[in-house]
């Protein structure tokens, strides 16, 4: 899987980086955590910081667009994206932390 970056613009507002990205791959479509993994290490970036929010394959293309958000610590990510979205791309949200010291009390 190799993985090129088209565009990256900085939203500093949001501290983050907006990313579209081209994979370029052999088998079937990658899945959202590898294409995670992946990015964040092409960027130098925890695997937390990064969330993949669109991955678009074209029909029997191996070539798949997507896009994703870079942001500076994982605690921004967790403040501002959706929970379903923190779900998916398998980052702990803050009521998981809440939770674990709940469980542990």
């Amino acid at each position: 899987m190799e993985i090129d970056i088209i565009s990256e613009d900085a939203n500093p507002m949001l501290h983050r980086s907006d990313v579209r990205f081209e994979i370029v791959h052999e088998e079937a479509t990658p899945s959202r955590l590898s294409v995670r993994d992946s990015l964040a290490a092409k960027l130098n970036k925890d695997s937390d910081e990064v969330v993949v929010h669109e991955l678009d394959t074209k029909f029997g293309m191996r070539k798949t667009v997507g896009y994703a958000k870079v942001y500076e610590s994982p605690d921004f990510a967790r403040d501002i994206e959706q929970d379903y979205m923190l779900d998916r791309n398998k980052i702990e949200g803050a009521e998981a932390d809440a939770d674990a010291e709940a469980e542990e009390a």
